[in-house]
């Protein structure tokens, strides 16, 4: 157990009086705002819980001091409050490092009342928090109710109990397990100046699906580690993925149209969005047409670079075999694809379809790759996809 110690003092904040984000000039950090290090799309979750206490496992991508934590009620249809909020490491289940576990304020207050559609954003914590580190967030709503908000294939073990026992670093009384997010959509950290930030937008293949739950293997995970071993500016990265999610319309979540403000544009740090969706548009035979697709795209480009964010784009992959899979959904994928390619459409193309097919059959998924459905790819799939990805496209000039 001594061991465990020294540990600590590289979590959150060990030394209350001279936190770390003190001790860095204002100059050599990012603005105040920060980097989103982590986030989840909100979607709604069922019925919230009187009472209920969740402690949520999340995988950070860049390091940092000055940990925020977003808590969303968007989905809600009346007010919720969060009276207590805590962060701290994972040692192994629902268990904390010693000495990390820290409470969250809010403008001061240790709890909060976040409105009913809307998101808040807690105080910095003092204290640096290291890239890729599995951060806990425990929180505890007394009145939850109504709609909830969340994230629910996390494809990471949380859990809950009920009561309050956010406080403690214990895992003894988390005896509920879930693999879901609630009401936690996003993580910021202050970074060095000039770092920033991707954000994807994607469905099921972005959320991680078929690839192994709890050891991060989403291949925006893999891009996060591709990213932290690189001389590059951006070192966020922000999965905004939502199975069954869809470009032009509500279904699974809100359409990428829909949620691109709250999921993308206002998260800290953002430089560059990353699209990787269309699949679940064209493939269920819903008319959808390679040019309504195009325009979709267009429609999220053209909001990006209002907001000053440069917009890489990412063709289909292919998906015969899938119970969906036919010509006609066949004849619009390639169409849309070549769109991109060609250009004028994003700021910067990566082509995940060239990197998934299998070169016998370019309409199917490479075996090799293949999760086993024919549309998701397995943990080395993913891994080929954030290979493919483009560093530099991610790190542009913003200047619009």
């Amino acid at each position: 157990m001594r061991a465990a110690l020294p540990l600590a003092a590289v979590l959150l904040a060990l030394v209350a009086c001279r936190s770390e984000a003190a001790e860095v000039p204002a100059e050599a950090t990012a603005d105040a705002d920060g980097v989103v290090t982590w986030a989840a799309s909100a979607d709604r979750m069922g019925d919230g819980v009187a009472g209920r206490s969740y402690r949520l496992v999340v995988h950070t991508s860049v390091g940092g001091t000055g940990v925020r934590v977003r808590l969303s009620n968007a989905f809600g249809d009346r007010p919720l409050t969060l009276d207590s909020v805590y962060a701290g490491i994972q040692r192994q289940g629902a268990e904390l490092r010693p000495g990390s576990n820290r409470r969250l304020a809010f403008d001061g207050a240790p709890t909060v009342t976040v409105p009913a559609g809307g998101t808040v954003w807690s105080d910095p914590l003092p204290g640096r928090l290291p890239a890729a580190t599995n951060l806990v967030v425990s929180l505890h709503s007394p009145d939850a109710g109504g709609p909830a908000s969340g994230h629910w294939m996390a494809l990471q073990s949380s859990y809950a109990t009920q009561g309050d026992h956010t406080a403690e670093e214990s895992g003894a009384a988390w005896t509920i397990p879930t693999g879901s997010w609630f009401y936690l959509d996003a993580v910021s950290v202050r970074a060095p100046a000039g770092t920033g930030a991707v954000a994807v937008l994607g469905d099921s293949i972005t959320d991680g699906w078929q690839s192994t739950a709890d050891l991060n293997r989403r291949w925006p995970d893999h891009l996060a580690r591709r990213l932290q071993r690189t001389d590059t500016a951006v070192k966020g990265v922000a999965n905004e993925g939502i199975a069954g999610n869809k470009v032009l319309t509500d279904g699974p979540g809100q359409s990428a149209l829909n949620r691109l403000e709250r999921d993308v544009l206002t998260q800290p740090g953002v430089r560059t969005v990353f699209v990787f969706q269309g699949v679940n548009d064209i493939k269920a035979h819903t008319g959808v047409t390679a040019d309504d697709l195009i325009d979709g795209y267009r429609e999220i480009a053209e909001r990006a670079h209002a907001a000053g964010k440069c917009v890489v784009g990412a063709t289909i992959g292919p998906f015969k075999g899938w119970s969906e899979w036919g010509p006609a959904a066949e004849a619009v994928r390639q169409e849309v694809n070549a769109a991109i390619r060609a250009g004028g459409v994003f700021d910067a193309v990566t082509d995940f379809d060239r990197v998934l097919r299998s070169p016998y059959d370019p309409a199917r998924m490479s075996p090799a790759l293949d999760g086993g459905d024919h549309i998701h790819p397995n943990d080395k799939g993913m891994q080929a996809m954030a290979d493919a990805v483009d560093l530099t496209s991610l790190d542009c000039d913003t200047a619009r």
